[in-house]
């Protein structure tokens, strides 16, 4: 029987969270719960789902290692365009996070509903390990990011043009393929002309390039379908700042895979450098910062990694993406003004830097 997904706290029951726990074949059975706090569309960095912290309690015979504090991810109720990212999160948790040997938060069960594009995720409490979660409005430098680089470089070594994309993996989807490329290619480009045209900040920022969302637009196209020719690998897709987190003991970790897809190394690694250092550390260490990835990706066992001159084109072209799809899609109520403007700033900056519109227009 399909699960009854809630898109508040109203029908949160123990039995809705026993019917999630199943679906990981835990064997476990929470007996009672409590709800500690919850955060809708719109509030505290509330993006495209909304998060709700319980506390349960288990039977006597459930395993000691399970956590009574957990986070429920749940359908912002809005509209359906988010399917794709709700369907993409669920299936990355239930299908390829098992396996995997990085920091990322655990999945205790996770159930996607065609019928109804609802969904809900039960992930571990990072709270309950000490996590911090940073964002524009603090202070970062290299040392934080290379411990993010740390993770992306065992992610991208693990799967890089593994032949499980064409078996067991088939079903990930690609940049240029899938149901979140066309809602990226068909259904955003509507909105953030929509959010360029009625935010002042934006549509200067746009001017400021001398672009237009319609060339942005074919030049992230232009890219992904130029990169789609390059080595292959899973990535996160999303990596800005914001998700992402670090635990006391300096490890950092990756959050919200709802972007998760198949495609080239330098969507990840750009996304984070230029969202995650000011404007002056950027400049002062990217070309740093992509060798040590490179570096730690022959570590962990790619054989032959991109040379630097190559890596260096295409970590500057890639940019375009963070610029159109990464934040002129985002409304200012997703994560509020200073963090909305900084990422602007920094990724419009280094975009005029790194001379991306010369190199995405070399494809055409």
């Amino acid at each position: 029987m399909a699960l009854k997904h809630p898109t508040s706290t109203d029908g949160i029951t123990v039995d809705y969270i026993n019917q999630l726990l199943a679906t990981a074949g835990t064997g476990a059975t929470v007996t009672d719960m409590r709800i500690i706090d919850a955060k809708t569309y719109g509030e505290q960095m509330v993006s495209t789902a909304g998060r709700v912290a319980i506390e349960v309690d288990y039977s006597d015979d459930t395993a000691p290692d399970l956590p009574n504090r957990l986070v429920l991810k749940l359908t912002r109720a809005v509209d359906e365009i988010m399917a794709p990212f709700y369907a993409n999160e669920v299936a990355f948790y239930r299908g390829i996070r098992p396996e995997l040997a990085i920091e990322a938060p655990r999945c205790f069960g996770g159930d996607f509903s065609a019928s109804t594009t609802h969904f809900g995720l039960l992930l571990e409490d990072l709270g309950v390990r000490g996590a911090t979660f940073p964002n524009t409005t603090m202070r970062t430098g290299p040392d934080d990011v290379r411990a993010l680089l740390d993770q992306l470089a065992r992610l991208h070594a693990r799967f890089w043009e593994s032949p499980r994309f064409g078996a067991d993996l088939a079903w990930v989807e690609t940049h240029v393929e899938g149901a979140v490329a066309t809602m990226m290619n068909e259904l955003a480009p509507a909105y953030i002309a929509h959010e360029v045209e009625t935010e002042n900040f934006k549509r200067e920022m746009v001017q400021r390039l001398r672009t237009t969302p319609d060339r942005l637009l074919a030049g992230v196209q232009g890219v992904q379908r130029h990169q789609s020719t390059l080595p292959q690998t899973l990535l996160h897709g999303d990596t800005h700042l914001g998700n992402s987190y670090r635990l006391p003991d300096g490890t950092a970790g990756l959050l919200d895979w709802q972007l998760m897809v198949r495609g080239y190394a330098m969507h990840d690694v750009n996304y984070i450098v230029t969202t995650g250092l000011s404007i002056a550390d950027r400049r002062a260490h990217e070309r740093d910062l992509l060798g040590y990835y490179l570096d730690r990706l022959g570590r962990e066992g790619v054989a032959r990694p991109p040379a630097f001159d190559d890596a260096w084109a295409e970590y500057r072209r890639t940019l375009i993406w963070g610029v159109y799809i990464g934040w002129l899609t985002t409304p200012v109520v997703n994560y509020g003004w200073e963090i909305n403007v900084m990422n602007h700033l920094r990724l419009t900056t280094a975009y005029e830097d790194l001379e991306t519109a010369k190199l995405v227009d070399a494809l055409f």
